[in-house]
Order: C-alpha cells, then sequence, then structure tokens
C-alpha cells in the first residue's frame, strides 16, 4: 500500500504535467508549432545563460541564509553540505510537490548530525518568509495592473469557489489541531513531543542575532529570482520589451505555478503564455518563452541536482 501511494504521489503530478503539455499544444495549428520552434531556434540564449546565473546566485544566497537559523539552534553546517541539499530538494521537487523540503532536512540529518525535526522547523521558518515577499509581490502586481488582471481572475479563479474552498479548509484545520492536541493515541502524543523541536526551528528566524544578514539574503534571493526571469524575457523578441508591470505579474503566476506543482511542469508555460497573451504577446511567443526558460532551469536543477546525489558522500565520506 505505501510502494503504491508512493507510486501515485510521483506518477499523478507527472501525468498533469503530460496532459497540460499536450492540452496546451492541441490548442495551437501546425503553423504555429513551426514558429514556436522558430522559436526555440533563434532564441538569444546569452540572455538564457545569465537568467541561470541569477537562478543559481539565489539559491547559493538560500544556502548561506541556511546557516543563520541553524546556527541560531547550535548546529554548524557547511556551505557546501547546504547547497548540494538544496539542489537536490530541486531536484525532488519536480517529482513529487514540496518534498525537496523534506530532502533537505533528512541530508543535513545524514551528514551534519543536525535533527531532522530542527532542520526542517527552520526550512518551514524560512518558507514562511519567502511566502511573505511572494504575496508582497503579488500585492504589488495586482496594484499595477488590476485592471489588466480583473478579468482573468474573474474567469479562472471564481470568487464564490475560492471563499467556499478557505472556508472549508479553516473548518478542517480547526477540527484537525483540536483533535490532534487532545487525543489521547499514542502517535499523536509521539508526534506531539517531537513538535517542540519544529517549532524551535520555526521560531529560530525571530530570536536569531543574525537577523540582518537574513534578510539581506533574503532580498538577494527574491531579487535575483525576479532577474532570472526578467533576462529570460530578452532571449525572445516579443517578450524583450515588456513593462515593469507586465513582468512583475508574469513573474508571480510562473512563482506561483512552480510553488503548487511539481516544478511547474506543463503549467508554466501554458499559464505565462495565457498571461502574456492579455498583453498583447501572441500565443505561440509566450508558449515559446515559457518552455525555453522552464526548460533551461530544469536542465541546470537536474544537472546539479544529480551531481549533488554523488558528490555529497564522497565529500563527506571522512564525516562519516
Amino acid at each position: 500500500m505505501k510502494l503504491f501511494k508512493k507510486i501515485l504521489n510521483i506518477t499523478l503530478p507527472l501525468l498533469l504535467g503530460v496532459f497540460l503539455v499536450y492540452y496546451a499544444f492541441n490548442e495551437f495549428s501546425d503553423d504555429e508549432i513551426q514558429k514556436i520552434r522558430e522559436y526555440f531556434k533563434t532564441a538569444d540564449y546569452f540572455y538564457v545563460l545569465l537568467s541561470l546565473i541569477f537562478m543559481k546566485i539565489s539559491h547559493i544566497s538560500r544556502a548561506y541564509r541556511w546557516r543563520y537559523s541553524l546556527q541560531y539552534l547550535g548546529y554548524h553546517s557547511s556551505f557546501v553540505n547546504n547547497f548540494m541539499a538544496i539542489s537536490i530538494g530541486y531536484l525532488l521537487n519536480l517529482t513529487i510537490p514540496r518534498s525537496g523540503e523534506l530532502s533537505r532536512a533528512a541530508v543535513l540529518q545524514k551528514y551534519e548530525r543536525i535533527p531532522f525535526d530542527k532542520g526542517f522547523g527552520t526550512i518551514i521558518a524560512e518558507r514562511i518568509v519567502d511566502m511573505f515577499f511572494l504575496f508582497l509581490m503579488v500585492t504589488l502586481s495586482l496594484i499595477l495592473q488590476y485592471e489588466q488582471l480583473k478579468a482573468f481572475l474573474s474567469e479562472h479563479i471564481p470568487l464564490n469557489q475560492l471563499l467556499i474552498f478557505f472556508g472549508l479548509m479553516i473548518i478542517a484545520i480547526i477540527v484537525g489541531l483540536y483533535w490532534f492536541y487532545t487525543s489521547k493515541w499514542k502517535l499523536l502524543i509521539f508526534l506531539r513531543s517531537k513538535i517542540s523541536g519544529l517549532v524551535e526551528g520555526l521560531l529560530s528566524i525571530f530570536k536569531m542575532p543574525h537577523r540582518t544578514p537574513f534578510l539581506l539574503h533574503t532580498l538577494i534571493i527574491w531579487i535575483a529570482f525576479v532577474l532570472t526571469f526578467y533576462f529570460g524575457t530578452k532571449a525572445v523578441p516579443e517578450t524583450s520589451n515588456l513593462s515593469l508591470g507586465t513582468t512583475m505579474v508574469a513573474f508571480v503566476v510562473g512563482s506561483l505555478t512552480i510553488s503548487f506543482t511539481s516544478g511547474g511542469i506543463g503549467a508554466f508555460p501554458l499559464l505565462i503564455s495565457k498571461i502574456l497573451a492579455l498583453y498583447g504577446i501572441p500565443l505561440a511567443a509566450g508558449t515559446a518563452f515559457g518552455w525555453i526558460l522552464w526548460s533551461s532551469q530544469t536542465v541546470l536543477v537536474l544537472l546539479l541536482g544529480g551531481l549533488s546525489f554523488l558528490l555529497l558522500p564522497i565529500l563527506n565520506r571522512k564525516k562519516r
């Protein structure tokens, strides 16, 4: 049963991605598909390379940032192990959404002897900070481009259904938390005992003495994210002159897509092309841009994640 669930968790997101790829390309005529191929051939890959450089700058800064919350808890992890754990995390996120966070904590537990619950707590703390910055980006985009986005949001995100969904989610969370903290079931009693380590890691960001460099690295991460997307737009002529507002909107849509899917497979190029179409960018050009940006980043994630899998046990052989 456990094996079946694991297979299901991996195959369902991938099947959804394949379906979205089929759905997106099924909308195009043969001429439009040929245009997309031409965009790939004529794209300016200097800007694609520049985009990937800023992508890795964000990962490097993320590895440095992680050290501050771990140091507050009394643990010292090497930058190399942090970076490789993050690279493996991005790789695993291509299979099961958010599984990379678990793998990051598992890597440090294995190679740095940092308790899993505390390491995972620091990762959750990072995610909360990153979600706050993403929320700021969403808010800024809505302020800058509200009129243009109004029709898109009402069509793709029905407000009534969204309110019902969040209402049910809040009720489910309240009931679940009440049951979790009052149940006498031995498994839940054990889990409650482990929560203290998770909470300690979670609160580390608010108590650590190095809050300023932590926030500085957070700014670097998000600036690098935006620049990754910005320089990616320069690779295709039709997207090379997007306004700041349009770029921000497309960046936010892309970020949300990657956050809630298996690395954005299928969904990233589809939604990017749809949102850019609101601003007069042809679907073929928007789709080509989305695929060029997504595929180049995915290749880099596969390369660095695979190398990290191989190098981690070798570089930590003496330590083990």
